[in-house]
C-alpha cells in the first residue's frame, strides 16, 4: 500500500481526498493534518509515500512546508489549491502534480496513476518504441526521438528533432496512451515530452512561453496552467 498525509485546513477537502484515496485502494491514510507546522512534523515522524498538500493555510502554507523540511526530502507532493496561479511556484518546488478544488474525479485518478507509476520499481509497461502508420507502412520511432504532438483536426503530427510524421488520430485519444511522466498536455492541440523542454517562460495573460531543446516555441496555454509541474523530469 502507498502511505498517503493529507494536509489541508479545510475539513471538507481533507474529507474529499480521503474519500478518493479509498475509492483508489491502492492508498491508505498514514495520517492527516490541519495545518503546515503540523505537515512538517508528521513527514518527518509518518515518511509518508505522498504528501497532498494544500497550498494556502493560516500560518505556514504548503510552500513554506516544502521549505521547512527541504525539497529534497520531500516524499512525492500533490499541492491542491483552489487557484492555478501557483503552478508555475508548484514546479519551481518541484511537485510531482498540482490539482484544483473543487477536485475533478477523472483528473484526480490520473494524478493518483502519476504517483503509482513514480513509486512502482518495476520496468514500465509501455513499449519504447511507437508506431505510426503512413500509406501503408509501419514506421517505428523510439519514444525519446520524439519532440512533441502538434494536433490539426483528426490528425496529429508527430515531430522529432529532423522530420515529421502524421497520424489519423485525434489528440486526446492520443493522450490516454501516453505514459503522463514523459508526455504533458500544454494546450488544446499541443503535447510535449519533457525530456527535451529546455526553458520556461511566462507569457502574457497568465500564459507560458515553452522552449523545446530545438529552439522551437510553444505556448503553454492558460488552461492548461496546472500542468505546469509535471514539465519536470523526476
Amino acid at each position: 500500500m502507498i502511505r498517503a498525509l493529507i494536509v489541508d485546513d479545510e475539513p471538507l477537502a481533507r474529507e474529499a481526498i480521503r474519500d478518493l484515496l479509498a475509492a483508489d485502494g491502492a492508498f491508505e491514510i498514514g495520517g492527516e493534518c490541519a495545518s503546515g507546522a503540523d505537515a512538517v512534523s508528521a513527514i518527518a515522524k509518518l515518511r509518508p509515500d505522498v504528501v497532498f498538500l494544500d497550498v494556502q493555510m493560516p500560518g505556514m502554507g504548503g510552500f513554506g512546508v516544502v521549505e521547512a523540511v527541504g525539497a529534497d526530502r520531500m516524499p512525492l507532493t500533490i499541492f491542491v489549491t483552489a487557484y492555478d496561479q501557483y503552478a508555475l511556484k508548484a514546479f519551481e518546488a518541484q511537485a510531482l502534480d498540482y490539482v484544483l478544488k473543487p477536485f475533478d474525479e477523472e483528473r484526480f485518478r490520473r494524478v493518483l496513476q502519476r504517483v503509482r507509476r513514480q513509486l512502482d520499481r518495476s520496468p514500465h509497461a509501455e513499449p519504447d518504441r511507437f508506431a505510426i502508420k503512413s500509406g501503408g507502412r509501419t514506421m517505428f520511432l523510439r519514444r525519446e526521438e520524439i519532440h512533441c504532438f502538434e494536433a490539426s483536426g483528426n490528425h496529429v503530427k508527430v515531430r522529432t528533432a529532423d522530420a515529421s510524421y502524421w497520424l489519423r488520430e485525434t489528440i486526446k485519444s492520443l493522450e490516454a496512451r501516453l505514459d503522463p511522466d514523459r508526455f504533458v498536455r500544454i494546450h488544446r492541440s499541443t503535447i510535449v515530452n519533457v525530456a527535451h523542454v529546455r526553458e520556461i517562460r511566462p507569457w502574457y495573460t497568465g500564459e507560458y512561453i515553452v522552449v523545446m531543446a530545438d529552439g522551437k516555441e510553444l505556448t503553454l496555454s492558460r488552461g492548461y496552467r496546472a500542468n505546469l509541474p509535471r514539465l519536470q523530469a523526476r
